[in-house]
Parts: C-alpha cells; structure tokens; sequence
C-alpha cells in the first residue's frame, strides 16, 4: 500500500501538473517562470524543485504523464471492447471515443501536445518522441490484430495508418472545440466513426 507520503506528493505532483499545462497553453513555455507555477498550484516555489529539477523538466514529465493517461484510456477502451465480444474494427471505434473523451476532459494539455510535436530543437524533442509512440503503439497493435484476423486489408500500412488515426482525433478534437462546441461528443464520434468504417464515398 502507498504511504500517506507518497500519496501527498502525487497529489502535489498532480497540482503542479495542471498549474503548469494552463499557463504555459496560454502564455508558451519561455514565458511562463517557475513562480508563476508555484503560484497557481497553491505551493511554495521550493515545492517545485523539491519535485523537479528545473521547468523542463517538469514539463518533460508532464509530457509523460499526460501522453501516459491517453495511452491508458485507450488501451482500456480496446481491452473493454474486446471482452465485449467486439471486432478489431469496434475496439478502433471505441478508441476514437476514448481519445476525445480525453481530449474534452485536456483541452489544454491537447493543445500543448499538439503545438509541442511540430517544434523542434526543444530540449524534450527525445521524450515527446518516445510518448507519441507509445499512444500510437496501442493503436497499431488493434490495427495489425485487425489485420491477421482479416477485417482490414493486408494492404494497410500499419505504422502510418496508427498515426493518421490519432493524428485525426487530435486535430478533430481540437477543432470541435475551437470551431463546433456546440456539438456533443457523439456527433463528433459519429463523423470519425464513418470515416474509420469507410462510409464517407457515397457508395
């Protein structure tokens, strides 16, 4: 069992986590100081470097901890769809619901997500890397599944069709929530829904 201890840093770590992604999705990561951080999560500036050894690395690991829960939900969504009986294809399905279902709830860390994977010569470019993969793994892991099992044709290519399919979700998310609030998560599902099962052609 975890010790009190622990669980009262986790919490910290949390608050530090969410003071950080709001203020740098609004002002950007060079503008954003340390005492702001400590500032809005309620802790002395102290706090932060006795969790973490500089802004960067605060933002790598909330990199990883942000990616981590995407990758999380995702995987839960394919497990649960599976023990459902479900295809390869309805696993996909239910992870495209998943993925916006994160998204609705991280609006901001989407946000910085996203801007963050088109910069380069950042000093956490390697941790992005790793975590983007991790998230697209899952999916690519379904899709070759789907593939030996012959729901998907043997022409995919799995490695690039993995990341379209989240590349999707991601810019759709953040669209319907810049552009379409007024729409309900389950019209934005349907649309990318059709579009996974191909029936966006007209036949």
């Amino acid at each position: 069992m975890e010790s009190s201890g622990t669980t009262r840093r986790q919490a910290t770590r949390q608050r530090l986590y969410e003071a950080a992604v709001t203020l740098i999705a609004e002002q950007g990561f060079s503008a954003t100081t340390v005492d702001e951080i400590a500032e809005r999560a309620g802790v002395a500036k102290g706090t932060v470097y006795y969790n973490f050894k500089s802004k960067t690395e605060l933002f790598e690991e909330l990199l990883r901890h942000g990616v981590g829960l995407l990758t999380a939900s995702l995987r839960a969504a394919a497990e649960e769809s599976e023990e459902r009986g479900g295809t390869r294809v309805e696993a996909l399905d239910a992870m495209i619901r998943a993925g916006l279902a994160f998204i609705d709830r991280y609006p901001a860390f989407t946000q910085l997500y996203v801007a963050e994977l088109w910069r380069t010569n950042r000093a956490w470019q390697s941790t992005l890397l790793v975590v983007r993969q991790e998230a697209v793994a899952v999916v690519e892991s379904v899709l070759r599944e789907a593939v030996k099992s012959g729901e998907l044709s043997e022409e995919i290519d799995i490695p690039l069709t993995a990341a379209a399919l989240v590349g999707m979700v991601l810019v759709a998310a953040l669209d319907w929530q810049a552009f379409q609030p007024e729409r309900s998560i389950d019209e934005v599902h349907s649309a990318l829904s059709l579009l996974l099962h191909g029936r966006v052609s007209g036949r």
